[in-house]
């Protein structure tokens, strides 16, 4: 039977912290579905096997390149669908923007949600030019565990699977970096994890195989484990991370919004490094 450490779960239960967050989700489905109605896009492209190895693609005109998203939810919950608002300004400002779904937890472990990932990745930079994206400049970008997940894909050897120097840079948003915490959390019901396979997914034990910057982005007004999970991304991985941004009056979800501003440093630092 697991064991919940009080303190542990006062931090990391983001759904607890905020209570309004039913309200912040649908108005995030709300504006992605009208994003979706009202903007070029292909909707699930198979980028493997699984039903839901699957991409969305948001058409920039003439576009300069492309930004990879990968959406949040703990790994077992929420669905590229709900994010698709964060493609409008970078499509604005000439970028495509690729949201990627994996397979969740419990049906799988973290490992494989990384694989995913990976998977997702690898075919953008093979395949995308059949669907008109520009592959010669790519960033990533995620939240919480998609912010993880973009630390996975910094964190992976990729001379066997495909060439990687199209990425020009990432933002991670609220991404949790040493997973350990978790297994003492109520969502571990779901991720199953130990020490063993914590370890094994946490991007601070493991080195960046990648050279270009990470940005690291928290809320101001979440909790301390996740302005000290972003700090200590920084201090392991300082030759491409700078001091994470803390941004004032934001959560855990409505950072997010942030980053779908078009005047907000945060997007403006992805923005940036297509320059």
């Amino acid at each position: 039977m697991q064991t919940i450490n009080p303190a542990l779960e006062a931090e990391y239960n983001n759904r607890a912290l905020v209570p309004e967050h039913p309200a912040i989700f649908e108005r995030w489905r709300r504006d992605s579905a009208s994003l979706r109605d009202n903007t070029p896009c292909t909707l699930d492209i198979a980028y493997g096997t699984e039903p839901l190895h699957k991409l969305d693609v948001f058409h920039a005109t003439n576009p300069r390149g492309t930004v990879v998203f990968i959406h949040g939810g703990y790994w077992r919950s929420l669905d590229k669908a709900d994010f698709s608002f964060v493609a409008k300004p970078f499509i604005d400002a000439g970028l495509s923007v690729v949201a990627i779904n994996y397979r969740l937890c419990p049906a799988v472990p973290i490992s494989e949600v990384v694989e995913d990932c990976r998977q997702a990745l690898a075919w953008i930079i093979t395949n995308g030019g059949t669907h008109n994206l520009p592959l010669e400049r790519i960033a990533l970008a995620g939240h919480s565990a998609g912010g993880h997940l973009v630390a996975m894909l910094y964190a992976t050897d990729w001379r066997q699977q495909c060439d990687v120097h199209c990425i020009v840079g990432g933002m991670a948003l609220s991404g949790v970096y040493d997973l350990e915490p978790l297994i003492q959390c109520s969502m571990n019901t779901d991720l199953k994890l130990n020490h063993h396979t914590a370890r094994a997914a946490s991007p601070i034990k493991l080195e960046s195989t990648l050279t270009v910057p990470l940005y690291l982005t928290v809320g101001a007004d979440e909790s301390r484990a996740f302005c000290t999970q972003s700090r200590q991304l920084s201090a392991a991985w300082p030759h491409i991370c700078e001091t994470p941004e803390e941004v004032a009056n934001t959560n855990h979800f409505t950072v997010v919004d942030s980053f779908a501003q078009p005047t907000h440093p945060t997007f403006l630092r992805v923005s940036r490094l297509f320059k």
